[in-house]
């Protein structure tokens, strides 16, 4: 058997148990992808996060649910970060790259009052329709279709990772969802492995733009994402082209979730013009929590 230390880390706040919690495996080169899957199938976060060597950029980072990897994973890029960065595990310099599966992203931190403030470069927005039935999306969240926002587009997102972006219209409604994650494959048609990104624009903190929660795939093997970084920035480039496509950009949007969790988390989403598209990226920190100790077959 082998002994493997996990670090966990609450990325998006800094205070420990808020936050989402992230699984964290330092110099995690030996490892190989069965290995990895099984860690975090026994951490049992959303995510795992495993920091690598690249040829490519200062770091590698691979993502792992407990039933399978992602591409990206904010919140685990935000622990990952921290880990190296307070472990001195990272060169002393304020900008590197980071290699994913959604591709080389830029990475640039910040020291404030004793914080590390990291800010992760998204991939390029990309959107796509939603052709499946409102009624059966609405009962799947534990809402009726009126209690949605139809006067804004439900539109697959990504800016490194797929989610079904669904404007709910009052905070009231966000709060007594209940997903019904085992029907999502068959009213996802068109992408039936992605999440489910609910979200308002009534908030809990009168300074945040948007309120969301985030619903897993049943194929990930967990429920519900606390505070999601890759959809937090999706959600900022669905701002800026569905809700003000005439909001004066540069623009920084802060996103709650998790509060109905207990466990209020924070992200802030840059939002730039880029050519002919939009330029996203977010800013988070994390805290430690503990360590953890999980044994796999060798």
């Amino acid at each position: 058997m082998k002994t493997i230390i996990v670090h966990h880390y609450d990325a998006f706040s800094t205070i420990p148990n808020k936050g989402n919690p992230a699984g964290v495996v330092l110099e995690a080169d030996s490892y190989n992808e069965l290995e990895m899957q099984e860690i975090a199938k026994q951490v049992g976060f959303n995510e795992t996060a495993f920091a690598m060597k690249s040829d490519r950029a200062d770091l590698c980072i691979r993502y792992f649910t407990p039933g399978h990897e992602v591409n990206l994973c904010g919140h685990a890029t935000m622990a990952t970060i921290y880990a190296l960065k307070t472990n001195g595990l990272l060169e002393n310099k304020s900008m590197f790259t980071i290699e994913t599966k959604a591709g080389i992203l830029p990475i640039h931190l910040q020291e404030r009052a004793g914080d590390v403030f990291i800010t992760m470069q998204h991939a390029a927005p990309q959107f796509e329709s939603f052709n499946g039935s409102r009624v059966e999306l609405a009962k799947a969240i534990g809402l009726a279709e009126h209690e949605l926002n139809l006067d804004l587009p439900i539109i697959y997102g990504s800016t490194g990772l797929w989610t079904l972006l669904i404007p709910v219209r009052s905070l009231a409604a966000i709060k007594k969802m209940v997903p019904q994650t085992a029907t999502f494959p068959s009213i996802l048609k068109e992408m039936p492995k992605a999440s489910l990104h609910p979200f308002c624009l009534e908030t809990f903190d009168e300074t945040a733009d948007m309120h969301a929660r985030h619903f897993s795939s049943p194929f990930s093997g967990t429920v519900e994402d606390v505070v999601t970084g890759t959809a937090s920035g999706v959600m900022g480039a669905y701002y800026a082209k569905y809700i003000d496509n005439n909001m004066s950009l540069p623009k920084t949007l802060l996103v709650e979730q998790g509060q109905e969790l207990g466990r209020d988390g924070r992200v802030r989403v840059h939002v730039k013009q880029k050519e002919n598209n939009l330029d996203i990226s977010i800013t988070g920190t994390a805290v430690y929590v503990k360590k953890l100790t999980v044994k796999i077959e060798n």
